[in-house]
């Protein structure tokens, strides 16, 4: 068994707990392809949005899996989520599902409170990541509100630093939310800290994702 995971941020904390939810979740012996190019988030930081450049090479990266004899495809960056809710026919079409890392953690969020608050440290992820969760609570026929929280100043910093500006970010929207929920993979090494900090179920997509792929695979029959 094959599957790829598709990175837009080649960040070594994200690749690795990536890595290691999947590893942890599916047989030993399943082959995992890393397919990655940074520069398809460069440019949507850059243009505040995916433009057409970036999500021709990501629908790329994405026919590259399945020509490499992918069983399933995890595609990891929330910022692109969108294309690939667009490129679902083509995975019906080649039989390859493509998973979204947080889709899964949107719906658990909706499951588990109204107030929903959304942390990003990209713009570019926040508007995604929310309509993400409006939709999965249409699907699910309930009305949330959304509390989003930028992490300003948080490029650069060590895994000491970032946790603390998670947690005075965090903080300051914990009295109006029912749950947090971590907008970017990367974010996904304060999960617990922040939870125990805040006192609020705090979310994070790489345990999601990795259990979505291992249910897409189910669905083919191969587990």
């Amino acid at each position: 068994m094959k599957v790829a995971l598709v990175y837009t941020s080649t960040t070594p904390e994200l690749i690795e707990l990536v890595e290691k939810e999947v590893r942890q979740l599916l047989p030993q012996g399943t082959e995992i392809i890393s397919n990655q190019d940074p520069s398809i988030l460069a440019e949507v930081r850059e243009a505040g949005y995916v433009t057409a450049p970036p999500a021709a090479r990501l629908v790329g990266m994405y026919m590259k899996a399945v020509s490499d004899g992918a069983d399933a495809i995890l595609n990891i960056c929330s910022s692109v989520g969108e294309v690939a809710d667009a490129a679902q026919d083509i995975a019906k079409y080649t039989g390859i599902p493509i998973v979204r890392i947080d889709e899964d953690m949107c719906r658990e969020a909706v499951r588990q409170g109204v107030r929903i608050g959304v942390m990003a440290t990209l713009p570019t992820t926040l508007t995604p990541t929310k309509n993400t969760i409006l939709r999965v609570a249409r699907e699910m026929n309930k009305q949330v509100e959304l509390v989003d929280v930028l992490v300003d100043g948080a490029f650069g910093l060590d895994q000491k630093q970032f946790k603390e500006l998670m947690t005075n970010y965090a903080a300051e929207i914990s009295d109006r939310v029912d749950v947090i929920l971590f907008a970017q993979g990367s974010m996904a090494y304060c999960e617990e800290y922040i939870h125990e900090k805040c006192g609020k179920p705090v979310l994070s997509s790489p345990r999601f994702g990795a259990a979505a792929l291992k249910e897409a695979l189910a669905k083919k029959g191969l587990l």
